[in-house]
């Protein structure tokens, strides 16, 4: 016997008797219960049909069962306290976004650090400290002739950033006063290194002290300009030495440098600005380690910092876990110049963004903040292929790229304070949670894999059902 479905049982009931109809019946149907929104849904797709919007998808909490895997949301368990998401402001980008002009320019820094609707509200910047290789030319705050040395570091000076990523600065400060900020240099002085050049090289032993003198008068003038910095690297990139400009340092050296001149000299200067070591690729997490196990430098460390050009995403768990006292920080990734913008939005959000969350950082960066249609400037040598996030065109003309909506989907919603939730990932949903300092739930999700996904966001026993396409990244946020 073949059983009819359900409805078309009750059509079939309901169309058989004809005399059910003649007599009016009182209506017994209960009104639809109406959904409130409880999830602010924000989204973002690989094809770029839809860039950081808000979407109308009614999103409430509920408890009807269905078959669809569960993100599960819980302040049960708790991390790290995050600093900020934001980008490194290069020279560079310092001068093509000083290129345009007043309106524009307002308008772009209001939208990147300000707090409005469209905002993306970044709350976190590193600088460079002298020139970085996203500068026109290479320089330090100190250089002087072939042969000349100045051991009291006396000609320091910032002049050559006044009017660029200093005068920026200010402006910024002026949107957004809380903002953190990192310094990190290329190099050291070229007088203080073994090759006299600003590519590779090695700071010499006898000039550790002067070297140190160099980062307090740079901490101490940029706060005689009203810039605050909150924590520096002593070297970008130890163990690459062929950028321009650049330096190599090994862990012993790094770890001397600290504990026996650096420390010491900021102790001496009431400097409380963080010392972060490394600043380099996930695949030594070993240097790092080895700078920590140093019982002098440890003391005067706050913590490491990791990009991603090579190694995996969980050494930063590798380096907390063997020191979990210590802080841990994603300070630089780049997306290419002949990048698939689909392809840089799902790696990204999964290693930069969701990765190092998920592995104890408290910022993620990625590099270049702003640079012209030609990936310029930068020196000779330096890299030609990095993308900022805009592209300044013209003095009445900007762009938004990949890089601005990597970093958007966390920083306009997850400001500095809040604390990473526990969260599971499942399957192709690479996910991580956060609660603000107002008490609001932040949930990013990307779909890593390459069809659509149906799934729910569980909170306290109650949940909502979302999907996202292959490759589209979803931000929720909810009470």
């Amino acid at each position: 016997m073949q059983v009819l479905p359900f409805f078309l049982a009750m059509l079939f009931i309901n169309c058989s008797s004809p005399n059910d109809k003649e007599e009016e019946m009182p209506d017994k149907t209960e009104p639809p219960v109406e959904i409130t929104n409880d999830v602010d849904f924000w989204l973002t797709k690989g094809d770029q049909s839809i860039l950081l919007k808000k979407q109308t998808t009614v999103l409430g909490f509920g408890t009807k069962p269905n078959t669809f895997p569960n993100i599960d949301v819980s302040e049960s368990q708790t991390y790290q306290t995050i600093d900020g998401f934001g980008f490194t402001l290069t020279g560079g980008s310092a001068e093509v976004i000083n290129q345009l002009n007043n309106s524009k320019k307002q308008a772009l820094l209001q939208e990147l650090f300000g707090t409005s609707e469209n905002a993306i509200g970044i709350s976190y910047l590193r600088i460079s400290v002298g020139a970085s290789d996203l500068n026109a030319t290479p320089f330090t705050y100190n250089d002087l002739a072939p042969g000349e040395t100045d051991l009291d570091v006396t000609n320091f000076s910032l002049d050559p950033d006044k009017d660029g990523v200093i005068a920026l600065l200010k402006e910024i400060l002026a949107i957004n006063p809380n903002i953190k900020i990192m310094g990190s240099p290329w190099s050291a002085p070229v007088w203080m290194k073994d090759n006299d050049s600003f590519i590779g090289g090695s700071l010499q032993t006898q000039y550790y002290a002067a070297y140190a003198n160099y980062f307090v008068k740079y901490i101490q003038g940029m706060e005689n300009e009203g810039i605050m910095i909150d924590a520096i690297t002593p070297q970008n990139e130890p163990l690459h030495d062929g950028n321009n400009p650049s330096m190599h340092m090994t862990a012993l050296e790094q770890a001397d440098f600290i504990k026996n001149h650096l420390g010491p000299a900021f102790q001496t200067a009431n400097i409380t600005t963080k010392i972060i070591i490394y600043d380099h690729n996930c695949d030594k997490p070993q240097y790092p380690i080895a700078v920590l196990n140093d019982v002098a430098a440890n003391p005067f460390v706050t913590g490491s910092a990791f990009h991603l050009y090579a190694g995996d995403i969980s050494a930063l768990s590798t380096v907390h876990n063997a020191f979990p006292d210590k802080d841990i920080y994603f300070t630089e990734q780049y997306t290419p110049s002949n990048g698939d913008f689909g392809g840089d939005l799902k790696w990204h959000l999964k290693n930069v963004i969701i990765g190092s969350m998920r592995n104890w950082s408290k910022i993620a960066l990625e590099w270049n903040l702003a640079n012209n249609g030609s990936f310029g400037p930068h020196t000779n040598g330096g890299c030609t292929v990095c993308k900022g996030a805009i592209t300044v065109n013209s003095s009445e003309s900007f762009e938004r790229n990949v890089g601005y909506y990597i970093v958007a989907h966390a920083s306009k919603f997850v400001p500095q304070g809040s604390i990473r939730l526990n969260s599971n990932t499942i399957g192709n949903l690479h996910n991580v949670a956060f609660k603000t300092p107002q008490g609001k739930k932040v949930l990013v999700v990307e779909n890593d894999g390459d069809s659509n996904e149906i799934f729910n966001i569980k909170y306290k026993d109650k949940w909502v059902v979302s999907s996202l396409e292959a490759g589209a990244v979803g931000t929720y946020i909810w009470e």
